[in-house]
């Protein structure tokens, strides 16, 4: 079977400013939170390598954008870096900055490449962190006058403009699990900062239609489909609350311009709800957005509680249900996760059927594998198991399309191996092998299938 996708179908993949970029304190930059934090706990950081050490995009730039060429990109998206763009967070605009994303927009766009731009990507600027962060309203502000200024910069070439990727992780690391800094655990202010990212994403979304820009807006969501263990109603019920709180806090709004009103009211029965202020709610209204950017890398199964919680422990999301694992799963061993390629079709189904088929594209989807050199053959990592991760989603997707489902490409993670996080580059995810020591660039075998998919806009099942 030939599995044909939509003309103009959009191939690509995805990274972000604070992972490839490197340099992270030259060129004008200001520090970030990631840059702070591996200062103050440095083993928290896997091989103790830092946001320092990312894959020098900053400077190899003119090389990596002529491999997403041969890669057969028509489209890449990454982050603007606001602590590179504007140091202070909210005062005078690097120059160098401009100029570096200048040099990258038109280098992409004169190999074909569509840009697609993101805002925020997990870095926040650490003056801005200072002043709280995202519990601070001052900082949503500045926040638009930095979205303001990239759409005034960069919006006569950037077609497709995205405020936010994955807002719930920062509030689930920073506020919630103690993997981001600031390292709070406090679901009170976790759900502040997740009102506050909704807030900034719509004033954003505001100023980009105030200013009549040549291009659409929208946001990269992390939809992982909630499963019950069983039809048992509290099972059900666990899998509605997880679904509430980490699915529709941030899709609801974005395409609804509203909040779902049981998550209101269940955080409203635990004291949990934000501030809000007036005019708030016309705000949210405003945020609606062009396109929807989808992240899918796992599903959650979840069951009812079977033990009674704590009463002295903090309040968290988990007081509403339990993870559960399911018997015979299949797993990514390497990354901890369960691969579930029926969850992109699932995701796809449930936007067309309950939001109105909203226009759509996967903007992440990727599977991180450690200590890769054991696969390497002939000088290049035999990547098949990549090529069939891939595959397998693209069959579901392609179904989800067959049937009608608004979807108009699929973004890999990720170009080239890159730094994540607090992992390091303990999983390597990449179409493209880095060597760290030589900064050597290797495309895979999966890097080779993928430029034969796009050129073909789709694959037979044979391959």
């Amino acid at each position: 079977m030939k599995y044909a996708f939509p003309e103009n179908f959009w191939w690509g993949s995805a990274s972000s400013a604070l992972q490839t970029e490197g340099d992270s304190l030259a060129g004008g930059k200001s520090a970030t939170i990631w840059d702070a934090w591996y200062e103050q706990q440095p083993w928290r950081f896997h091989q103790n390598i830092g946001p320092a050490e990312t894959s020098t995009f900053h400077q190899n730039w003119q090389q990596d954008i002529a491999l997403l060429q041969q890669l057969n990109h028509n489209s890449f998206r990454t982050s603007l870096s606001w602590s590179r763009l504007i140091p202070d967070g909210s005062g005078e605009v690097n120059p160098e900055a401009v100029t570096f994303y200048n040099n990258v927009i038109d280098a992409l766009l004169a190999q074909g490449i569509k840009p697609f731009i993101t805002l925020f990507h997990f870095d926040m600027p650490m003056v801005m962190q200072e002043k709280g962060g995202w519990e601070n309203r001052e900082v949503v502000a500045a926040f638009s006058r930095y979205a303001q200024i990239c759409f005034d910069l960069f919006g006569d070439r950037v077609m497709h403009w995205f405020t936010f990727n994955e807002p719930i992780v920062p509030v689930e690391g920073g506020y919630l699990y103690d993997f981001h800094y600031p390292n709070v655990v406090d679901f009170k202010r976790a759900a502040t900062v997740a009102y506050h990212t909704v807030l900034a994403h719509a004033l954003a979304v505001r100023a980009y239609r105030a200013g009549h820009y040549n291009g659409e807006i929208g946001i990269v969501l992390n939809l992982t489909p909630s499963y019950p263990r069983s039809q048992h109603p509290a099972d059900i019920t666990a899998a509605h609350h997880a679904d509430l709180l980490f699915n529709r806090s941030f899709l609801d709004p974005v395409l609804r311009g509203e909040y779902p009103a049981d998550l209101v009211a269940l955080l409203r029965q635990y004291d949990q709800l934000p501030v809000t202020l007036p005019g708030d709610h016309a705000l949210i209204a405003e945020g609606k957005i062009d396109l929807l950017g989808v992240n899918y890398y796992q599903p959650r199964r979840v069951k009812c509680r079977d033990s009674a919680v704590n009463p002295a422990a903090p309040f968290m999301p988990e007081w509403f249900f339990e993870n559960y694992e399911m018997p015979g799963r299949k797993m990514n061993p390497y990354r901890g996760w369960e691969i579930y390629e029926p969850g992109i079709y699932d995701i796809l189904t449930n936007l067309r059927i309950n939001y109105g088929n909203p226009r759509c594209f996967i903007s992440e989807n990727g599977m991180g594998v450690e200590n890769e050199q054991r696969f390497v053959q002939e000088g290049k990592i035999n990547d098949q198991y990549r090529i069939e991760f891939i595959a397998e989603h693209l069959k579901w997707l392609h179904k989800g399309i067959s049937e009608g489902a608004n979807c108009l490409g699929y973004h890999m993670w990720t170009f080239i191996d890159n730094w994540s996080w607090c992992n390091g580059y303990k999983n390597r995810y990449g179409f493209v092998q880095l060597d760290l020591s030589t900064q050597q660039r290797t495309v895979k075998k999966s890097g080779e299938w993928f430029a034969a998919t796009s050129a073909n806009n789709g694959f037979n099942e044979q391959e």
